[in-house]
């Protein structure tokens, strides 16, 4: 497991026009001011204070940069600095702000709420707007120092909209670059783009090149969560591109360690060996030992992608220690992951097994759960190539209940959404209906008005209106089609997987309760898994994996019928519901599905790709009770079939024929246990084979 330094919001330089236009004004005072006795000095000591409020600002954006390096060392001086500024000094805010960053970065709960209280109460005027974002910034970064992302998000949310848009430009930045990396790390992917967008946009109008580095940074984070790593790389020689232009060792650590990340997957690793490398060398110059902690844990996640878990074992090993000394929860939980995973890949099962899953608890008390989703399915693999398959299964099912969840929330969401959207709607109709029975109401005003030229001019009147009423006729049917076109162009491009032209999970979730009725599903459900993918984007390239995603999507379409519904799943998996049938549909749709995925190479730029498949299947309402299921416990059971497909070999379907159970209750029972229920008689399953494949890892047990 790897985690990016997350770029922490600095505290300083938001307001330094304010600090620049009090001196300024005061000069001008000066000199407009008549001249004589003892004030021909004034201008002179003017000038000697302006030199210091530049000094000052100097010495903030210093300390912004290196925050994380060294946060109490740093808040002492800061404190000693404060008591030197004279009483009225706009700068008190910037510093006031600055200390609390720093005394949340060093775990000092009783100074940094004490810092928030005075913000909070910050008396009315130009800066109390600033004073009230960055209490809530301090908050959150407290909160989320320690992992309380829930308690993060709700105090950002807190800020009022009015004083979020007349705080100063660094002010709003920091607030907008800590909510996207809130929002990513709890798999709110959409929510952190829109935010990490607009906090880079901030930060290009304050012309910091470091700050536009922390927020490509970011960009490139999200970016690569979503999936698109080309983008992310490009977002990241950008970071590196704007880290030059004024660098600094903190910027250039976490630039040099997202750059590892997102080439991490690539053959070879020579960029992420050298930007991990680069990334720590950095953290030592600038004294960071936060830093160097999660830059060793993340060099560890490097050597395990590369097959060497005694040197991943030795530098995850380094980093827990330095993690926890310098309380660092993220380090300490990537460490404590890596640890877990090198010593299952060193044959240390149990011991291993044990570490990963108190790393993985942690990131879910953290509320983190994509980042806990990722470590179960990445123990799941370790576990089943280690050989431990009852541990792989166990935990592939956590995985599914984490990602179910938040499928869950995204779902709410989506019902919040559509609700919106009828009442716009609804009110875009009220408005309509009032504007015709305005126009109706005048029309009638003028024709009692107009009614002796109108009986007199009868005949002319009577055609020119039916000339004119069949024109606007023409031209509402032509724009109801106009509009009808376009909403179901938009809600098409919502609902359709960009790449594959599959639907995606947000059509899935608009049709399946329609489809299930009050019953629940009367269908075959087939959830379908390409094998070793990420041999196929580590192999041939990240195209490649999208022309495999392509040519898998084609080939499923023509397994199924134009009325089945086909779903982009996941990264690469696929899911159908097919209607019901007559006799042993899904064992031969699932065997068709075997030998079409597989029966071919594809072909992308002169390579021969491989490609087969697992899946799981399993027809409703379940044999032989009739036993009908919520959706929700449907897929869970074609998920379990599937993942043993897996575990027992790849290139395999597994269909669940038949259940010994009462009740949707049951049937979860036993679908938690589902290899050795079915050895025990109370589950029939039904394995298919795929056909012979050149991949080596297809078909081996």
């Amino acid at each position: 497991m790897q985690r990016r330094h997350g770029p922490r919001e600095g505290m300083t330089g938001s307001s330094r026009a304010a600090s620049v236009t009090a001196v300024l004004a005061a000069l001008l005072m000066v000199a407009c001011s008549p001249q004589g006795g003892g004030e021909a000095a004034a201008p002179s000591a003017l000038a000697a204070s302006a030199a210091v409020d530049a000094a000052l600002l100097r010495d903030l954006d210093r300390i912004e940069r290196a925050a994380k390096a060294r946060p109490a060392e740093y808040e002492r001086e800061l404190r000693a600095r404060a008591g030197s500024l004279p009483s009225g000094n706009p700068s008190h805010v910037d510093v006031l702000a600055l200390r609390g960053l720093l005394a949340a970065l060093a775990r000092d709960q009783a100074l940094s709420e004490q810092i928030v209280q005075q913000l909070r109460a910050w008396p009315a005027g130009v800066r109390r707007a600033d004073a009230r974002v960055a209490a809530a910034n301090i908050g959150a970064e407290y909160q989320r120092s320690h992992g309380e992302l829930r308690e993060a998000r709700r105090l950002l949310a807190g800020v009022d909209a009015g004083e979020l848009a007349t705080a100063g430009l660094a002010y709003r930045w920091r607030y907008h670059l800590q909510s996207a990396a809130i929002s990513g790390d709890a798999g709110e992917l959409d929510a952190a783009l829109a935010e990490g967008h607009k906090a880079l946009r901030l930060a290009q109008q304050t012309h910091h090149a470091w700050r536009v580095a922390l927020s490509l940074v970011e960009l490139a984070y999200t970016t690569l969560r979503a999936d698109t790593p080309a983008r992310a790389r490009q977002l990241t020689l950008q970071a590196l591109a704007e880290a030059q232009k004024d660098p600094d060792p903190m910027t250039l650590s976490q630039v040099y360690s997202m750059r590892g990340i997102v080439h991490a997957d690539e053959p070879g690793g020579d960029i992420t060996q050298q930007a991990y490398a680069d990334a720590l060398a950095q953290a030592e110059l600038a004294g960071a030992d936060s830093v160097r902690a999660l830059g060793l844990a993340n060099f560890a996640d490097y050597h395990l992608r590369q097959g060497r878990p005694a040197r991943a074992l030795e530098l995850a090993e380094r980093a827990l220690p330095l993690a926890q000394a310098a309380r660092n929860h993220t380090a300490e939980g990537v460490a404590r992951s890596n640890i877990g995973l090198a010593k299952i890949a060193l044959g240390r099962i149990a011991e291993g097994r044990a570490e990963a899953r108190a790393a993985i608890a942690l990131d879910e008390q953290q509320g983190a759960l994509a980042v806990a989703s990722d470590g179960w399915k990445e123990l799941a693999d370790y576990l089943e190539r280690a050989g431990d398959l009852a541990g792989a299964v166990a935990a592939w099912r956590e995985h599914r209940r984490l990602a179910d969840r938040v499928l869950r929330d995204e779902t709410r969401k989506i019902l919040l959404e559509a609700q919106e959207r009828q009442d716009a709607e609804q009110r875009a109709r009220d408005i309509e209906l009032l504007n015709r029975d305005n126009a109706i109401k005048a029309e009638l005003v003028q024709q009692r008005n107009l009614a002796g030229i109108l009986w007199a001019a009868l005949g002319g009147c009577v055609l020119a209106s039916l000339g004119l009423l069949y024109q606007s006729f023409r031209r509402v049917r032509r724009t109801n089609a106009a509009l009808v076109q376009s909403n179901a162009s938009l809600k098409n491009q919502t609902e359709t997987d960009p790449l594959t032209g599959l639907a995606n999970r947000r059509h899935f979730q608009s049709v399946i309760r329609r489809l299930a009725g009050t019953e629940g599903l009367a269908a075959s459900l087939f959830l379908i898994d390409i094998d070793h993918f990420k041999r196929i984007n580590d192999g041939y390239g990240h195209a490649a994996g999208d022309a495999v995603l392509i040519e898998m999507a084609r080939r499923v379409r023509e397994a199924t019928r134009d009325d089945d519904l086909v779903v982009r799943w996941g990264g690469e998996e696929f899911l159908i519901v097919a209607r019901a049938r007559q006799g042993l549909f899904a064992p031969q749709l699932a065997q068709r599905l075997l030998d079409l995925m597989g029966g071919e190479p594809v072909r992308h730029d002169g390579h021969s790709i491989p490609v087969t498949v697992s899946l799981g299947f399993v027809s409703l309402p379940l044999a032989p009770h009739g036993v009908h299921l919520p959706w929700e416990r449907a897929i869970d059971l074609v998920d379990t079939a599937m993942y043993l497909a897996k575990a027992h070999g790849r290139n395999k379907a597994y269909g669940v024929e038949f259940i010994h159970a009462a009740d949707a209750a049951a049937v979860a029972a036993l679908t938690e246990q589902l290899e050795s229920a079915w050895r025990d008689g109370l589950v029939g399953l039904t394995a298919l084979a795929g056909p012979p494949s050149d991949d080596p890892g297809a078909g081996a047990a």
